[in-house]
């Protein structure tokens, strides 16, 4: 099959979001707690982090418009600052799916879809007890993406918490051993399986290549 931008335009519209949220491969599964001034918790599933910078450690996440619909997600974090990413895990993918459903802005998805709020002292948002990898951000930027009304929430590393038998002493993370999960589309899970581990790479060691 070989599709011109006229074809994909021309797509039925679910088709279309098929297709085009499948074809990056595997994203990450995250789900991401905030709390409202008010004090009402939300949890949203998010496929769409990404890695800015180690020094400061910098993480992103993608936003949709919010001029259409409520987005509690975007209104929390604008207002307090303060916002979670927690890996999913099998035990726990549709847990972790259905907080996409659009409760009401008072229905908590953690309540709603029995997951557990878990806190560190000092530090406000909401993490997910059940994840093996938490991270607590801070907001710093919001970048707007002009040409969709997209925008990039940009947050600094405030906590990491994390299955201590899934890290080397290199600091190297192991996922399989973490049992992270990876969304491909819209809402197929996927476990994700090491393949092989090689060094940095460097011109003058480049191996002799099987064809």
């Amino acid at each position: 099959m070989h599709l011109t931008k006229e074809d994909i335009f021309k797509t039925p519209r679910i088709k279309r979001l098929n297709l085009i949220n499948s074809i990056t491969g595997i994203k990450p599964a995250n789900l991401i707690g905030t709390k409202s001034g008010e004090g009402n918790t939300n949890l949203a599933i998010f496929s769409s982090v990404v890695h800015l910078g180690s020094h400061p450690a910098l993480l992103g996440f993608f936003l949709r418009p919010h001029t259409e619909v409520r987005r509690d997600t975007y209104e929390n974090i604008l207002e307090t600052k303060y916002y979670t990413f927690n890996h999913v895990h099998p035990q726990f993918v549709s847990k972790a799916h259905y907080t996409s459903a659009k409760f009401d802005s008072q229905d908590s998805e953690f309540e709603k879809c029995q997951l557990t709020e878990e806190y560190i002292d000092g530090f406000d948002a909401p993490f997910v007890k059940e994840s093996h990898l938490k991270i607590g951000l801070k907001l710093e930027e919001v970048v707007p993406i002009t040409i969709n009304q997209c925008s990039l929430f940009i947050g600094s590393i405030e906590h990491i918490t994390i299955d201590d038998t899934c890290l080397n002493e290199n600091y190297e993370i192991d996922l399989q051993k973490l049992q992270s999960v990876g969304i491909g589309g819209l809402n197929r899970y996927y476990s994700l399986k090491g393949i092989d581990n090689l060094p940095y790479a460097r011109v003058n060691e480049l191996p002799e290549f099987n064809l």
